[in-house]
């Protein structure tokens, strides 16, 4: 037995150190993926650190001429609380409508439409997304405020209102936690839902009680995606909520949102380097520094979500 395995040792042990020589070889073709993967890393990188130093000169700049207490403040000129106020209720106007109905879409896009209805009906919702934004601001001037929410509600809301671009922002956000909440519960393995069911479960208690929290740090960053885009639209804003610095949470009137501010700043006559000018980069700042805390709470809470499940 010993000399019928001896010769056999060696030439296995060779065969195992050239399968391990083969796997550290690195092929032309992967090579250069990966040189591209790294300069995509980098240039994103790059990009962003290009936006912080853009903005450092003219917010220093500014500072030096307003004080800070002036710029934090809920009235004068300079104030961008009243700019955050406007943000704040657009935004949340519109996850109050996309929420909803973009969770309830993915559900049933996943769970109960067919092979056939789920290939026409998915494309279509995803349609939404590729609607440009100033189509969506002028649906919201010509459509939303003077027939649905002053002839059909009877609601006496001014021509430009934070009800109406919220109203709009939510349709334009859909498509996009839909889309990827569906991603999401499709991931989820088909024996849990075959578990479930063999319990005695039926479809919607299965839905609800065991795909849905299974998939939720999916669901999560497919809710805190939408925010982020809804945060920084601009388009909408600017055209349907109005130019009008308000604190104050009446939504029927228009508020001034941030990133309306700045498109508005930029669009008009203000010279550069004035104190205007300069606090359109202040303001910029603001909502930078904004998404990027969003961005690292959703990171968190997506993170625990996925620990607990």
């Amino acid at each position: 037995m010993s000399e019928a395995t001896t010769p056999a040792g060696p030439s296995h042990g060779t065969g195992l150190r050239a399968a391990i020589d083969l796997s550290h070889k690195v092929r032309p073709g992967e090579a250069a993926i990966k040189a591209v993967l790294l300069t995509s890393a980098i240039v994103s990188v790059a990009i962003t650190v290009g936006i912080i130093v853009t903005l450092i000169q003219p917010i220093i700049d500014f500072f030096g001429e307003v004080p800070v207490g002036d710029f934090f403040a809920t009235e004068g000129t300079y104030a961008v609380l009243p700019l955050v106020m406007g943000t704040l209720l657009v935004t949340v106007i519109a996850l109050l409508l996309a929420v909803p109905l973009g969770l309830g879409a993915a559900m049933y896009l996943s769970e109960y439409a067919s092979a056939r209805a789920r290939r026409w009906l998915k494309p279509t919702v995803e349609l939404l997304a590729g609607v440009p934004s100033v189509v969506y601001g002028f649906f919201a001037l010509q459509f939303v405020t003077p027939t649905l929410l002053q002839d059909i509600i009877g609601l006496e809301v001014n021509f430009t209102n934070s009800l109406a671009a919220g109203l709009v922002l939510g349709v334009m956000v859909l498509p996009t936690i839909a889309s990827l909440a569906e991603d999401a519960l499709s991931a989820v393995p088909m024996s849990m839902r075959q578990g479930s069911l063999a319990m005695g479960a039926n479809r919607m208690q299965t839905t609800l009680r065991v795909v849905f929290p299974a998939a939720l740090s999916g669901i999560a960053a497919a809710v805190v995606l939408g925010m982020s885009r809804a945060v920084g639209e601009t388009m909408i804003v600017a055209l349907a909520a109005g130019a009008q610095k308000k604190f104050d949470a009446d939504v029927l009137t228009g508020h001034q949102a941030m990133t309306g501010y700045i498109a508005q700043t930029f669009g008009g006559e203000n010279p550069v380097g004035s104190t205007p000018y300069n606090m359109a980069f202040a303001v910029a700042g603001t909502l930078f520094v904004m998404t990027l805390i969003l961005n690292i709470l959703s990171m968190i809470v997506v993170r625990r979500f996925r620990q607990a499940y």
